[in-house]
């Protein structure tokens, strides 16, 4: 290690001049804190400012690692500045993050058979819609991957459970076109897919239940219809009157069948869709 002699003071006072003593080269020497540090013997000072020269991230990077999805407050952190500092130069990145998620709500899902007619905005809207959720407490991001391509991410609320749903974004004529690119995004882009829960219509009591559809499902088998047909009540054999001048016989009760209830006959589900009596007895 060669040793460098000092010279003096430059003209600009910020830097000390130094000088091979065997080359006769002169060096410039920034006179700042670091220097003056040294100078008094101060390591601890040193150390401290070496680590602050570490965590000073440059423009350009901070830049790239908000174009990169993450926050100001990530950077910040894992930087050691603060997020007034971030801010200074994330601003116009934040901005190109939303205009890209806007632009991209305009382009076109790609499908087997080529972009869809809708927009991203408007499909994703309409499932929305068919799945009860509110859609204007969504958000939508994007950032740039290692790729140098764009990913669309929408964000939202159901119930306790927050749910994500990214898409590849690829700028072009007519907005663009934009590919799932995890399920979510799959779901959201094949609305008509989705099958609401169907509904059970309560009878009277003794009758099946009929379930009925709603406006949003398509039944899996044809739905059965109960058709309201009434039923006859055994008829009592009325006798002919005795003549007068006889007298009545009592006839004694035939035996009841063992085992067998007085019910009153109950058709058959045949005769009830036929709309006729069975004769059975």
């Amino acid at each position: 290690m060669r040793a460098l002699r000092v010279v003096g003071l430059h003209e600009d006072g910020k830097s000390i001049v130094c000088e091979d003593p065997a080359s006769r080269t002169r060096f410039l020497l920034p006179a700042d804190e670091r220097l003056r540090a040294a100078a008094r013997g101060d390591i601890t000072r040193l150390g401290q400012i070496e680590i602050e020269l570490e965590s000073q991230m440059r423009p350009r990077e901070i830049q790239a690692r908000i174009r990169a999805g993450e926050s100001v407050e990530q950077v910040a952190s894992s930087a050691g500045v603060t997020v007034q500092r971030v801010e200074r130069f994330a601003y116009p990145v934040l901005l190109e993050r939303s205009r890209t998620a806007e632009l991209a709500q305009r382009a076109h899902p790609v499908r087997e058979d080529g972009p869809d007619v809708q927009t991203l905005g408007e499909v994703v809207a309409h499932s929305f819609g068919q799945r009860g959720h509110d859609y204007s407490q969504a958000t939508w991001d994007s950032w740039r991957g290692d790729d140098g391509k764009w990913v669309v991410v929408l964000s939202w609320k159901a119930g306790r459970s927050d749910n994500r749903a990214h898409w590849s974004f690829a700028p072009g004529a007519h907005g663009g076109t934009v590919q799932a690119l995890d399920e979510n995004a799959e779901v959201l882009l094949n609305p008509n897919a989705y099958r609401a829960p169907r509904t059970v219509r309560a009878l009277e009591p003794g009758r099946e239940a009929v379930v009925q559809p709603t406006l949003d499902s398509v039944p899996d088998e044809p739905v059965a219809k109960v058709i309201d047909a009434p039923i006859a009540e055994p008829e009592e054999d009325a006798e002919p009157p005795l003549p007068a001048d006889e007298p009545a016989e009592v006839a004694e009760p035939a035996p009841r069948a063992k085992g067998k209830k007085n019910h009153p006959i109950v058709p058959s589900w045949e005769d009830v869709l036929l709309g006729v009596r069975s004769q059975r007895g």
